[in-house]
């Protein structure tokens, strides 16, 4: 799993809430030949990730799941704050929910 997450990334993520104060996030990384969506959880937690052709294809894929860009929701950013600490690989309780598809379209 990938936990070096460069620090401008992380200071601007994409988020989701999935329960009352709890929000998964996610970056996209450029790679040499696709992107990589890393999603991780308010502890900093990595717990999935999907590769995607382009930025703009993943970026529509996360809009289209319901991700929102953070510092683009001024209400949002009142009453959440961004995940801070390192970065370290942790499962998820329901596993890989959104590369598995069950909780992605």
């Amino acid at each position: 799993m990938i936990t070096d997450i460069p620090e401008e990334l992380a200071q601007d993520p994409w988020f989701k809430i999935v329960d009352f104060l709890q929000q998964n996030w996610a970056v996209v990384l450029e790679r040499e030949d696709d992107v990589l969506v890393v999603f991780y959880d308010d502890t900093c937690g990595v717990f999935d990730k999907m590769p995607f052709p382009t930025s703009d294809k993943a970026e529509q894929a996360l809009r289209r799941n319901g991700f929102s860009k953070f510092l683009e929701d001024k209400r949002a950013q009142e009453f959440i704050g961004l995940p801070r600490g390192e970065f370290a690989e942790r499962s998820h309780p329901n596993g890989k929910i959104y590369s598995s598809g069950r909780f992605w379209h």
